[in-house]
């Protein structure tokens, strides 16, 4: 229900690969121990299918990144409108979007505002406010849920009244790609250096099983 094709195509892509990484991994080990080439090079195309699946969804995110950006807004949106601390069936998704609220300091998808959609708010004559957004540590305890406004104007509020961040997640988590870019940018070098090596490792052991293979061959 909260999720998009290109949501759910990522996480096949994702269960897939680390399915084929454990499998990869076993081959690897039980080829390279007792030496069996047709192993090795099972080793070998699962690493470049990996390889190449990586910079498929890289390139994807790349190209794709204003789609994948409306669909995680209607989704954020989504949540926010339907979130009721009441509802067991949403809990995790729910504590999730609490724990990016705090972590990053943020408010919403876009801002506070999007909150005013939220049915129980509404309820609430916007008297009401997410725990997690708030900017103080009193409320941070409590850490899900509603807060409720101490003093409201005429009994009512509206979200600019809240004692809540004013930064939406959305400008949040891109200020955090951009401020760790380097991080990520050299992660993902590793791992696909790493995974290079493997690659030229095995075929290299190919090649020794091969040379002896080869010697121990009778002359005529």
């Amino acid at each position: 229900e909260m999720s998009s094709p290109s949501l759910k195509t990522g996480a096949y892509i994702l269960t897939g690969v680390g399915a084929l990484t454990m499998l990869m991994g076993f081959l690897g080990c039980l080829g390279a121990v007792n030496e069996i080439r047709c192993l090795l090079g099972l080793y070998f195309t699962c690493l470049m299918l990996i390889l190449m699946t990586q910079v498929a969804v890289g390139l994807v995110i790349y190209f794709q990144k204003e789609i994948l950006k409306e669909e995680l807004s209607q989704i954020a949106k989504d949540l926010i409108k339907n979130y009721n601390p009441l509802n067991e069936d949403e809990k995790n998704l729910q504590y999730a979007w609490d724990y990016v609220q705090i972590q990053i300091s943020c408010c919403g998808w876009t801002g506070p505002k999007d909150w005013e959609d939220n049915k129980i708010i509404i309820n609430q004559s916007m008297t009401q406010y997410p725990c997690s957004c708030s900017n103080r540590s009193e409320d941070l305890e409590e850490g899900r849920g509603f807060c409720h406004q101490n003093d409201p104007v005429n009994g009512t509020a509206t979200s600019n009244d809240w004692p809540v961040h004013g930064q939406g997640c959305m400008d949040g988590v891109e200020q955090w790609l951009t401020d760790n870019l380097g991080i990520i940018l050299g992660v993902c070098t590793g791992v696909a250096v790493i995974e290079l090596l493997g690659m030229i490792l095995s075929i290299s052991l190919c090649k020794n099983i091969h040379s002896e293979d080869y010697t121990k061959v009778p002359k005529s």
